[in-house]
């Protein structure tokens, strides 16, 4: 089950590299890493967070995606990319109502 870490940040790097090519134009000082698991929330797939003054980060969680979907390298690797897309639309100013209305959720 699941994936070695480098091939899961192979994954989210694939995920960026697929962005449209206007989506990626809108992106101004926006960082993505990887980290295992959300310590308050460890079910949660992904994170958006703003602060004044910092970049805007993503973070995207590898052991919950890897828990639901990593007896699947194909799942895993489209449910990565739906992650990246999901919290990319909220730097856009996307909630998650209009997320579920796009099915990215």
């Amino acid at each position: 089950m699941g994936s070695s870490t480098g091939q899961f940040d192979e994954h989210v790097r694939r995920a960026l590299d697929a962005l449209p090519a206007d989506l990626v134009r809108g992106l101004e000082n926006v960082a993505v890493v990887v980290e295992d698991e959300h310590p308050g929330e460890p079910d949660l797939f992904g994170l958006f967070e703003e602060a004044p003054y910092l970049p805007a980060k993503v973070t995207i969680y590898r052991r919950p995606l890897e828990e639901e979907f990593g007896h699947d390298p194909e799942e895993l690797e489209h449910e990565i990319r739906i992650t990246v897309l999901h919290e990319l639309a909220h730097y856009f100013g996307i909630d998650e109502d209009r997320l579920d209305q796009l099915g990215y959720r």
